[in-house]
């Protein structure tokens, strides 16, 4: 089999890089960074979370949020509060600007990465999802 994994690997980067690119200009026409829009949408739909579960849930590096949050909180899309139970904790909402600019954005995102998945079948999603499933099913077992 030798390095045949290679070739798998560099389409799967390329596909999300690709997707990542078409995805960020989408989000650059509604005045957001792909890591504020990141936020935005993982806040979306929830009464918030702590800093520690949005850098989770999100792809952002921690070193990398607190900024991300700056800017969202100058541009008043999000606010950020201290936990009542540990003063050093943080907890990330949106604000009702935040909240319309997910009911804007959010759809436009969606609808513009479903085109590019207009020819898949059921069968085509299911074969998708059971091999990236497989490959990370792989990637959990050696953490």
């Amino acid at each position: 089999m030798g390095k045949r994994f290679l070739r798998s690997i560099r389409m799967l980067a390329e596909c999300m890089q690709l997707f990542e690119q078409i995805s960020t200009a989408k989000v650059r026409q509604f005045g957001l960074t792909h890591s504020q829009f990141d936020i935005i949408a993982t806040l979306g739909n929830t009464q918030g979370m702590t800093c520690k579960e949005l850098g989770e849930k999100t792809l952002i590096t921690k070193g990398t949020l607190t900024g991300v949050l700056d800017r969202l909180e100058q541009k008043k899309l999000i606010s950020r509060e201290r936990g009542n139970n540990d003063r050093r904790q943080f907890f990330v909402k949106l604000t009702p600007l935040g909240e319309a600019a997910f009911d804007e954005v959010f759809p436009h995102v969606v609808a513009e990465g479903e085109k590019h998945f207009a020819d898949y079948s059921e069968a085509d999603y299911q074969a998708l999802e059971d091999a990236l499933g497989k490959l990370r099913h792989h990637f959990s077992a050696e953490k």
